[in-house]
């Protein structure tokens, strides 16, 4: 990939964003299974979907890596949010909302 300095016409600065719009796609595919692998050891374990001391533990990180990469660490907290919460609901689909 290119960095965005070097792009010269808006063309190449779109074909860029959209190899990076694949590859953030296919990240969060690749998170998806993560979530569904711990659906499983959840089970294992008798876990909950929600561990709401994870969440502010993921969300004190990415917005700290935000900070680090000059993102605005409001979007990153709120887009990690939508995330998570969209990654326990597919949790509760199988372990239930009410899960140990």
């Amino acid at each position: 990939m290119k960095a965005p300095a070097d792009c010269q016409t808006m063309q190449e600065l779109r074909v860029q964003i959209d190899l990076l719009d694949a590859e953030i796609v296919e990240k969060l595919a690749l998170r998806a299974g993560y979530i569904d692998r711990a659906i499983e050891l959840k089970q294992i374990e008798l876990l909950p979907a929600r561990i709401d001391d994870r969440i502010e533990q993921v969300v004190d990180r990415v917005r700290a890596r935000a900070l680090l990469e000059g993102l605005d660490p409001a979007l990153t907290e709120d887009l990690w949010r939508r995330l998570m919460e969209w990654s326990i609901a597919r949790e509760e689909q199988v372990l239930g909302p009410d899960s140990p």
